[in-house]
């Protein structure tokens, strides 16, 4: 479903995309259309799309096609999901060590637009880390 979500595909797209707004959180997917994880990211965001409407505006941007950003967010994994909000990096706090980004397959919805809800009223607040409404660490995994 990616091709349905907007793609930025320069460098001055992304830093625009982040600079001009100004009452919502920018969630950017970092990673290639054909990768099967960011193809299952991507489904869910197409779905919570409409219900973020109001408070969430997504954006994909390709790795390949768009490098300038490779080292300076450390985006070496497949996919990752990255929040904005008021041109700062929101960080947000899933327990995993790793406070910048998501970078797995979210592939439950809600769980997602908890997650987005949960920066963007952080955010709203001034805060820079926000802690997410789950534990993603691996302690409850049996």
């Amino acid at each position: 479903m990616s091709y349905m979500l907007p793609h930025l595909t320069n460098g001055w797209q992304v830093d625009q995309a982040i600079l001009s707004e100004e009452d919502k959180v920018v969630v950017i997917r970092f990673g290639h259309d054909w990768d099967p994880e960011c193809m299952r990211t991507d489904e869910t965001l197409f779905h919570i799309a409409e219900k973020t409407k109001n408070f969430c505006s997504i954006y994909l941007v390709d790795i390949s096609q768009v490098p300038d950003f490779n080292q300076m967010y450390e985006l070496y994994d497949p996919c990752t999901l990255m929040f904005f909000y008021r041109n700062k990096h929101i960080m947000i706090d899933l327990g995993t060590g790793n406070n910048n980004k998501i970078n797995w397959a979210m592939e439950d919805g809600q769980e997602l637009i908890d997650v987005i809800e949960v920066v963007y009223r952080g955010a709203r607040k001034g805060r820079g880390l926000v802690i997410a409404p789950k534990d993603y660490s691996t302690k409850y995994r049996y």
